[in-house]
Formats: structure tokens, C-alpha cells, sequence
């Protein structure tokens, strides 16, 4: 019995060079983790060992990271609570786990065009080490992600339990998911409160809505009215 296989997404030129970029990097990495691992097992030192090992499961955690961020090849639907759950998993080990910060994601199961949930998982790994890299000292603290869903509309939350005074002014990070967000048809918002700081992200589940502008501004409204940033439990 034959099945339909997923079509292929066609490549333009910028989409070829990202393509070639990440296989080099996932090559590169390859070969640091290889080089890392040969000299923990060369080594005659206990203490030497567990170290390049401890930098070795590190660069294993990072280069997971970068293989969930890579961007499709086909263009089915996917599971986006699926996809940040492992994309949450994998930032949570590499880069916050030794700083004491917790990260937790409220799952809310929708299903996207691959291209779309890739583009929301690039919008969510920024703001997560925008608040990494911004809202705590050294005693660290959490981070939470919400994915919620309506029929029509998907609002993504990345709030932080930091001490965020007030806004920031973006940098190129925060302006490369505005821009995404953009692709998206979708809004950010930025909320400051008592208990920590959050971004939201408004967007429409699918992009032949002729009222997308408008009902993304409605809803985004309705979400934000009255309501404080709660800070995600540790």
C-alpha cells in the first residue's frame, strides 16, 4: 500500500544559504562534541575527565537546540506543543539549568503548518534568552510559556519572574521577533507588573483570514485588559 509522502518545501536562494549554514554548524559541532569525548577518554585524570565530559554533554545539549531550530523541509502540519516541549527541554538543559532558572511550559495542543511552528519556536527560544540574559541576578528565578489557543487565533506567553523595571529599548534580538512575529500575521505585546515582566504573541492560526489585523488587536485587547504578568512557579 503506498501513502502520500509530505511535499517538500522548494528552496529559494536565502533558504538555500540558511540550509547550507545549519548543515555546516551541525557539522561543526559534530566535530567539536567527537574531539571533546576523545580527550575525556585519553585522559588519565578523574578530575579532567568529568569535566570535558560535564562540556561534552553541554555542546550535546547546544547542538540539540540547534537541531530542533532548523528550519523544515516539508511543509505538513505539526503538533506545536510537541515541538516547544522538546525545544524547552533542550534550552532548559544547555543554558539555564546552572543559572537556576526554571522554565515551564503550559501546553495548549494545536497544530500547525511546519513552517509557521518553526517560526514560532525561533520567536520563543529569542525571548526566553532575552529574559535569561535580563530579568534575574544570580539568584536566578523562572520563566514560563503558554501556548493557548481559540478556534481562530494562537496567543504564545513568555513571562519571567525577573525585576524588570519597565520597558527596554529592543535591541536586534527583540526587533528580529517583531519581524517574525510579522511573518506570523501576528502582534507582540510587552507587559510590565509587579510580579515580573511578559511578551505576548497574538497570531492567526492560518493566514487566509481577511480580518486577521483586526480581530489579532480585538483579541489581543480582550487577553491583556486588566491582567497583571504572574510569576511562573520554580
Amino acid at each position: 500500500m503506498s501513502r502520500a509522502l509530505p511535499r517538500e518545501l522548494p528552496f529559494s536562494g536565502s533558504d538555500l544559504l540558511l540550509e547550507e549554514m545549519s548543515h555546516r554548524m551541525n557539522n561543526e559541532l559534530t566535530s567539536a562534541i567527537a574531539a571533546v569525548s576523545r580527550a575525556a577518554a585519553r585522559s588519565k585524570n578523574e578530575e579532567v575527565r568529568a569535566t570535558l565530559s560535564a562540556v561534552s554533554d553541554r555542546l550535546l545539549a547546544f547542538a540539540f537546540v540547534h537541531r530542533v531550530l532548523q528550519m523544515p523541509s516539508q511543509s505538513s502540519e505539526i503538533d506545536a506543543s510537541v515541538y516547544l516541549r522538546q525545544l524547552c527541554e533542550a534550552i532548559s538543559r544547555s543554558k539555564l539549568a546552572d543559572k537556576g532558572i526554571g522554565l515551564a511550559l503550559v501546553e495548549g495542543s494545536v497544530r500547525l503548518e511546519a513552517v509557521r511552528c518553526w517560526r514560532l519556536g525561533l520567536i520563543v527560544s529569542e525571548l526566553i534568552a532575552n529574559a535569561a540574559r535580563h530579568a534575574f541576578d544570580a539568584a536566578g528565578g523562572a520563566i514560563r510559556v503558554e501556548l493557548l489557543t481559540s478556534d481562530a487565533f494562537v496567543e504564545c506567553r513568555v513571562s519571567d519572574s525577573g525585576r524588570a523595571a519597565g520597558p527596554v529599548r529592543p535591541g536586534r534580538g527583540l526587533r528580529i521577533v517583531e519581524a517574525l512575529a510579522g511573518t506570523l500575521g501576528g502582534t507582540i505585546d510587552y507587559v510590565f507588573g509587579e510580579h515580573g515582566s511578559a511578551v505576548v504573541l497574538v497570531f492567526p492560526r492560518h493566514v487566509n483570514s481577511g480580518d486577521d489585523d483586526r480581530r489579532a488587536t480585538d483579541i489581543r485587547a480582550a487577553t491583556l485588559s486588566g491582567q497583571g504578568c504572574e510569576a511562573a512557579p520554580a
